[in-house]
């Protein structure tokens, strides 16, 4: 086990004087290192974000209505560091590791493939989009920029196919109110066009309740969409 000296989301002053410092060790050079990195990698064991069920397969005998779902891990110890600090302070730096990490957490081409009954190889990332709110705060998209260096680690395309109804903010909220908030916060774009040979891998950051993944999960399946799967960073909670 690598050994983190960095256990906390606050960053201090050496992280603002030299940014590029590995945020589980310490070490100079980089976001994260490829030790700390191979950590995260290797303590992974795909599971349930719902009942929280061991899923080596992605599929969940508990939970049948959902897809196939990958997950690198909880959001606590380093991985939650990690994501805390791309995503609100703005270590836009930390998009790649992270994607390497879903690189890992995604079963490879061939199983995708098994999987379903597409007939050719085509697979498209589809990132969940982030709030104008946010996107300003925060200089960037934050999972449209981990969908792009995804697809540039397997070769894949980045569709846009979605788009915000409204800003809906789900923080504070409970689960029934997610639930409803997110049945109405995504949309198609207007020039979707749905492949059915095409495999989805419909990308986000957190779990918390699952609202929003399960409805964009929807759209896409009646849209016409027979193969997708959910990539997934982190839950969060207990």
């Amino acid at each position: 086990m690598p050994n983190i000296v960095k256990n906390t989301t606050i960053i201090n002053l050496f992280d603002l004087l030299a940014p590029h410092s590995c945020r589980g060790c310490g070490t100079l050079g980089q976001p994260l290192c490829d030790r700390c990195k191979n950590y995260i990698i290797k303590q992974h064991n795909n599971f349930c974000p719902i009942c929280q069920q061991p899923t080596p397969l992605g599929n969940c005998p508990n939970c049948l209505a959902l897809p196939p779902i990958f997950i690198a891990g909880h959001r606590e110890d380093l991985l939650g560091d990690l994501i805390h600090d791309y995503k609100f302070n703005s270590i836009r730096t930390l998009a790649n590791p992270l994607a390497e990490i879903l690189d890992h957490t995604l079963p490879n081409n061939d199983r995708l493939l098994s999987m379903f009954t597409a007939s050719t190889p085509n697979f498209a990332i589809v990132p969940l989009p982030t709030i104008t709110k946010h996107r300003r705060e925060r200089g960037f998209d934050h999972t449209l920029l981990i969908a792009k260096q995804l697809a540039k680690i397997r070769h894949y395309k980045v569709q846009n196919l979605l788009a915000r109804a409204h800003n809906t903010v789900q923080v504070g909220s409970d689960r029934n109110q997610r639930l409803i908030q997110a049945s109405s916060a995504y949309s198609l774009k207007s020039n979707t066009v749905i492949n059915k040979n095409s495999i989805y891998i419909l990308l986000d950051d957190v779990w918390t309740t699952g609202a929003s993944v399960q409805a964009v999960y929807s759209l896409l399946h009646q849209a016409g969409a027979k193969n997708i799967v959910l990539a997934l960073l982190a839950r969060s909670g207990a």
